[in-house]
């Protein structure tokens, strides 16, 4: 039960907010379905983040491929014949 804690107090003060707000008819600052996106875009962020923290060889790997360098060894190679 206290794994649910933590859903079950943000879903019971979201419920309170929004009788208060129903009360004082008060409409929530930001439309329903743009406050979902924008949680969704919040969850799906740190999942990414999370991703690539396990997976830091793939970001490397990822990172070394798009690298600024002007020549790639086996180029420099071939430039240097062509001299």
């Amino acid at each position: 039960m206290s794994h649910f804690q933590p859903y079950l107090i943000s879903l019971l003060a979201g419920l309170g907010i929004g009788v208060v707000y129903g009360m004082l008819s008060v409409r929530s600052p930001a439309p329903p379905i743009i406050a979902l996106l924008g949680l969704l875009g919040m969850l799906a962020g740190e999942a990414g983040i999370q991703w690539l923290k396990g997976h830091s060889s793939f970001v490397q790997a990822c990172l070394h491929e798009k690298s600024f360098a002007l020549n790639k060894p086996d180029q420099a190679v071939k430039d240097s014949d062509a001299i």
